[in-house]
């Protein structure tokens, strides 16, 4: 019964599983290395090994994701942000897109009843913790910015155990009907068989 409760929810394009990332004091070290993360004003470029890869992917991600997001252009930009900031955190973009679907449904401007904000449901203390005062939560790359670094984070302290970094991320660790609802979002929503993507 669980399992169909769990894929009936991933199916459903707008359900939103948002929890809220908890507080956890930080070593110095920890809190400045997050800190230069979310900080890098880098300009944005290609995260793609090469231009098939970035057309192939690109144009599958868009057909997919043309129901939640209708306008083109800014389907695009959101994808390429994704792929740019997983892929820079070390996290498989599909594994994003998953998390993004559970979390907010691919609304922008969600609020979650915890305070959790935009497309991966970033707590704000995080902004106060390892940001500047005026990060903007609801700005496209400064939500997958925060959001990416933060489940890399919390993977890194999980030693690469999705499952546990995943219930971390929901604020929900040791309950499995989260992970679960992602890792399912993302293997049957959002597989893709040329990703040579891994997380580290």
């Amino acid at each position: 019964m669980r399992f169909l409760t769990a894929l009936f929810a991933c199916v459903l394009p707008v359900v939103a599983h948002a929890g809220a990332q908890k507080y956890e004091p930080l070593s110095d070290s920890v809190q400045s290395a997050l800190s230069r993360s979310v900080s890098d004003r880098a300009p944005q470029r290609s995260s793609f090994q090469d231009s098939m890869d970035s057309i192939d992917w690109l144009t599958e991600m868009s057909r997919r994701l043309e129901k939640r997001i209708p306008d083109r252009e800014a389907r695009f930009e959101f994808l390429r942000s994704v792929h740019y900031e997983a892929t820079r955190a070390g996290l498989d973009p599909q594994l994003v897109l998953g998390l993004i679907q559970v979390e907010s449904g691919f609304k922008k401007y969600a609020v979650s009843t915890a305070g959790a904000r935009g497309f991966m449901q970033v707590m704000p203390f995080w902004v106060k913790l390892v940001g500047s005062g005026d990060d903007n939560l609801f700005h496209l790359r400064t939500n997958l910015r925060y959001g990416c670094t933060i489940l890399r984070h919390y993977l890194d302290i999980e030693r690469g155990d999705i499952y546990r970094a995943l219930g971390r991320y929901n604020g929900s660790l040791g309950q499995p009907q989260y992970p679960n609802i992602v890792r399912m979002a993302w293997q049957n929503q959002w597989s893709y068989a040329r990703s040579k993507l891994a997380l580290r």
